[in-house]
């Protein structure tokens, strides 16, 4: 087939489209697959994945994983040679999370004096708010908010900014991202400036750029990634963590909490809390004292 944009949907039970949405993210040449599972109709316990491949390869390849879950109705639907992300935001609502109100710029007339709010711009960058991995990540951070502040605060695969532009909006001294997607870094870092904030994302693979490591130990870091990712980073994202310090990880299903939390209570940390929104989990883990790094 050619390059042209597409879009494919499977829709059908939430437990095969679980099932299906693992087996993405266990297939090793789909590790940037970007896709997204949420209930499409809670009457007919109908669940809907969104699956956005990059190329002709990765649609074949969707395609013929999704397709192997009978339960599943796959369909491919190609996508107009526009800004398609942009023109899907512009009719999105904004979000409400806790004290954070995330918006885009058709919405900049409804910001509310009495919240934290976040004018992030998506362009072709994943996190918007919308999505319930971001949201649960906000909701967590506003339930820690009301107990603690986070002097230095890491963005792990930070997309459009939001998390750490929070973090700097809410008393954070110094706040850092990372992404793999060029694209991502320079949208994070002009939604930072829109914002008025001074927070810094990097282009970086993993956590040893030099802007990275000169912050660290941190207080606090997000990694709203994806569940194998998660794992592999675990010794990473534990030596960026101070002792007592705390993370928020997303980007995982529910069938993957178990598996993610293993890598991490391994290296001595304690789970405190958890936030589910649809099929998503973000879990909320702090660092022992004596964690080995």
């Amino acid at each position: 087939m050619s390059d042209q944009a597409v879009q494919i949907i499977a829709r059908g039970p939430r437990a095969e489209a679980e099932a299906a949405a693992a087996a993405v993210d266990a297939d090793a040449l789909l590790e940037g697959a970007t896709y997204s599972i949420l209930e499409e109709d809670e009457d007919k316990g109908l669940w809907r994945i969104d699956a956005y491949p990059t190329d002709g390869d990765d649609a074949d390849r969707l395609r013929t994983i999704l397709g192997g879950f009978k339960a599943l109705t796959v369909t491919t639907e190609v996508l107009a040679d526009a800004d398609w992300l942009a023109m899907a935001l512009s009719g999105l609502p904004p979000v409400r999370a806790g004290r954070f109100f995330v918006y885009g710029v058709h919405d900049r007339g409804r910001t509310s004096p009495n919240a934290v709010n976040l004018r992030i711009e998506a362009g072709a960058a994943f996190g918007t708010g919308h999505h319930g991995t971001t949201v649960g990540c906000l909701i967590a951070f506003d339930r820690l908010l009301k107990a603690e502040r986070f002097a230095k605060v890491l963005d792990v695969g930070a997309g459009t900014g939001v998390l750490a532009i929070a973090a700097m909006k809410t008393g954070s001294r110094l706040a850092a991202g990372t992404d793999i997607d060029r694209i991502s870094v320079r949208i994070s870092n002009e939604n930072a400036e829109v914002n008025g904030v001074r927070a810094r994302f990097v282009h970086a693979a993993g956590l040893n750029h030099p802007a990275i490591r000169a912050g660290k130990p941190y207080d606090l870091v997000f990694a709203n990634i994806l569940a194998r990712p998660l794992v592999s980073l675990a010794q990473d994202i534990t030596r960026a963590t101070r002792p007592g310090g705390v993370i928020i990880l997303s980007g995982l299903l529910r069938t993957q909490e178990r598996f993610v939390r293993a890598a991490y209570l391994a290296r001595g940390f304690r789970l405190e809390a958890r936030i589910r929104r649809d099929a998503w989990s973000a879990l909320v883990l702090r660092r022992g004292p004596r964690t080995a790094s």
